[in-house]
């Protein structure tokens, strides 16, 4: 059975900063977790950005929301994802905080 996995992250940036500094960090991000994730469809739409992904043989569906003041990643996940969602919040909570303080 799926389930979301949410995570909200504060900023002061404004939205047009946040969101350029997350366009930024996925790019990084893609290159260095690519061993395991693939992010197969990525759809900007304003301030959102819909995506596709693969982890593990697995595919889950998303989207990134940027405001200005938080950023909210809510990602669909398979069961066998969904299994390891309580240990990946806090990672993706540091990354997604380390992809909004990088200049």
């Amino acid at each position: 059975m799926s389930r979301p996995l949410i995570v909200s992250i504060p900023h002061r940036l404004g939205r047009e900063e946040a969101s350029r500094r997350i366009k930024s960090g996925l790019a990084a991000a893609r290159a260095n977790y690519s061993a395991f994730l693939t992010i197969r469809e990525e759809t900007w739409s304003g301030d959102r950005l819909a995506f596709n992904l693969s982890a593990l043989g697995q595919s889950a569906v998303g989207f990134i929301d940027v405001a200005d003041d938080h950023v909210r990643l809510e990602v669909t996940l398979p069961w066998l994802l969904a299994v390891l969602a309580e240990k990946l919040t806090p990672a993706i909570r540091k990354e997604g905080t380390l992809m909004l303080e990088k200049k």
